[in-house]
Formats: structure tokens, C-alpha cells, sequence
């Protein structure tokens, strides 16, 4: 699927529509939509939808994940324009609720995010990459799909964290992020040192 006025910035595949079929999400830069491509099984697809992430938003990394643990995949993504990470809550039919929001600071510009339980608590949290504010900032979940807190780590003055993931860096069964600093040149781990 072909658009001249088309910036995707980012992608990740799920079965929005539970037709065991995956499907694309799409972060779209330049339309502020995240555009969804549905999957007909043989390397094609057969339809598209789309959703607003607001007016000058400019979305850019996007992933899939159960949020809000109904079993149905949602979709989060960093909206580096308005300053927020946007959450689509799936209805496991290939449409989803309308975006909620959830503000990461003034002048923050979210450029990455990553999903994790990182307090054990077997709710899903999310992790993000603030580039400007040079910060990495964790929304608790609570599960359904609402948080209850942030968590903010400072990366370093004019640091620039510019990717993140996350996994078990040192071996003792605890998740660990590890981003990039675009304005260092190097990576920076934050190691989780207790299991709550």
C-alpha cells in the first residue's frame, strides 16, 4: 500500500482482528495517524483503517502489546510533537477506543518506547526515551489500561536518549533498559536492583 503524502516512521505487526492473520501498525509522521493494514494470510492485505494521534503530534515509534490484560492487543506509541505517549485500547475485533493520553513533560519529545513489567507487579508498564528532557520515564500500569505513577531516571545533561529496550542485561531474572544517548555517543543500562 502505496501514499506520495506517507511519512511511516515506524512499525510492529499483532492480530488486531483475532483472524489468526497478522496484521501492520503503522506510526505515521506527516498524516499524525497510526494506519493499521490488515492481513490476508497470503502476503497481502485486504483493508485499511486509521486513527488520529492529534494535530502536529508527528508519532514515531509504535509497539503491540496487552496492556490492559482483556487478552486483546493495544497499541502504544510516542507522539513526539504534542509531548505524550498515546494509547489505543483494542477491541479485538481490528478496531480500537480512542486515544488516551499520557503527558511526558514540556518540551520532552518522546522518541522511543518499550513495554515491561519493571516493578513485578504483573502489570504492564511503559517505558520512554525522552530526547529532549534527557530522561527515561516509566508510566506504572495498573492493568487496566490507566497508571498510577511515573517514574523518571535521569540519563545526563544534554544526553538525548534516543532508543530503548529493555531485557535481563545481567542475569538475575530482573528487567533492565538499556538506551542509546544520541548527544554521548554511547548506551546507558538502568539495572532494576530489587524485585519491587
Amino acid at each position: 500500500i502505496e501514499r506520495s503524502s506517507s511519512q511511516p516512521t515506524s512499525l510492529a505487526v499483532g492480530d488486531f482482528d483475532n483472524d489468526t492473520r497478522l496484521d501492520v501498525v503503522i506510526a505515521d509522521n506527516s498524516t499524525n495517524t497510526i494506519r493499521i493494514l490488515f492481513g490476508s494470510g497470503y502476503g497481502s492485505f485486504t483493508h485499511e483503517i486509521s486513527y488520529s494521534t492529534d494535530t502536529d503530534s508527528h508519532p514515531c515509534p509504535v509497539v503491540v502489546s496487552d496492556i490492559n490484560d482483556d487478552a486483546l492487543l493495544d497499541i502504544i506509541v510516542a507522539n513526539s510533537g504534542t509531548n505524550n505517549v498515546g494509547l489505543f485500547l483494542g477491541n479485538g475485533n481490528g478496531t480500537f477506543q480512542n486515544q488516551r493520553t499520557y503527558f511526558t513533560g514540556i518540551h520532552s519529545r518522546p522518541n522511543s518506547v518499550a513495554v515491561l513489567d519493571f516493578n513485578n507487579d504483573t502489570f504492564l508498564d511503559i517505558a520512554v526515551a525522552n530526547y529532549d528532557s534527557s530522561n527515561i520515564q516509566i508510566f506504572l500500569g495498573n492493568g487496566n489500561g490507566s497508571f498510577s505513577d511515573d517514574l523518571i531516571f535521569n540519563t545526563g545533561y544534554r544526553s538525548y536518549p534516543y532508543s530503548l529496550t529493555v531485557g535481563d542485561v545481567n542475569n538475575d531474572n530482573l528487567t533492565d533498559i538499556i538506551a542509546t544517548n544520541d548527544g554521548y555517543g554511547n548506551v546507558d543500562v538502568i539495572m532494576k536492583t530489587c524485585s519491587n
